[in-house]
């Protein structure tokens, strides 16, 4: 199992370049695949042609506040991690022809949540070893995917927009990381669509991290986006499909 994790400051396109990896592997015939939307702004559902609510689904934040603390947070009978993972399969996974696909969701209650969150990790390290590659659209805070999603990560891919906060995100990102004890390979830097191709050289002596290349800008990708329309449907010579499919072709993916 590889897991991919795609991070970075809002608008830098993390959600479309996962989404076009998606594509590259899927094109490529790598399953069964796992997509995991853990933003809560929650665009790669769109993006993938995913209406959970349509399909009849529920994100894993709404499963657990149901499971846990409307319904009770028990833990005699059934073990707590069983018991959400069940209800994943049952209501939180949504199943296509090519990939699987989960959102995280935002609804979290004050408190400890201590047990709902290591019934989750335990039940999610369970359900994901059916997959052969995990993509995961990550918030910048690593933290949390580390709680609720995986501990061990082979690559994290960090999208650079052209300024200095997003320069201190990659340092905050990578601190994050280590402070929590997550496993990982290779975090590598990619340019987001205004990412100027000639700064990549200077990002990666200054962050000291592998400069992959840059998402290319595309008015098809800008408008299929804007239209909701589904990432998959891009064409093959689509220039930002094509670009993304250069750097995975790069790490030995495709």
């Amino acid at each position: 199992m590889k897991s991919l994790v795609t991070i970075g400051r809002g608008g830098t396109g993390k959600s479309s370049f996962t989404a076009l990896m998606a594509k590259c592997l899927i094109e490529k015939g790598h399953s069964p695949m796992l997509l995991v939307d853990a933003d809560p702004d929650q665009n790669l559902g769109e993006m993938l042609g995913v209406d959970l609510k349509e399909a009849g689904k529920s994100t894993i934040a709404e499963l657990l506040v149901s499971t846990f603390i409307e319904k009770g947070g028990t833990t005699v009978g059934v073990p707590p991690s069983e018991r959400i993972e069940s209800r994943i399969w049952e209501q939180g996974l949504y199943e296509s022809n090519s990939f699987d696909f989960m959102a995280v969701g935002t609804k979290w209650v004050d408190g400890c949540y201590c047990m709902p969150n290591t019934a989750l990790k335990a039940a999610l390290e369970s359900l994901t070893k059916t997959y052969k590659y995990i993509l995961v659209d990550s918030p910048a805070g690593l933290e949390n995917l580390n709680r609720r999603i995986t501990s061990k990560v082979d690559d994290i891919f960090d999208i650079l927009d052209h300024s200095k906060k997003s320069q201190d995100h990659v340092r905050r990102a990578y601190k994050i990381a280590k402070e929590v004890d997550m496993e990982f390979k290779n975090f590598y830097l990619v340019g987001g669509y205004r990412f100027p191709e000639e700064l990549g050289p200077q990002a990666e002596a200054d962050l000291k991290f592998k400069y992959l290349g840059k998402i290319e800008a595309d008015a098809q990708l800008d408008d299929y986006v804007l239209n909701g329309k589904s990432l998959l449907d891009l064409p093959k010579d689509n220039k930002a499909y094509l670009s993304v499919k250069k750097i995975l072709d790069s790490l030995g993916y495709l």
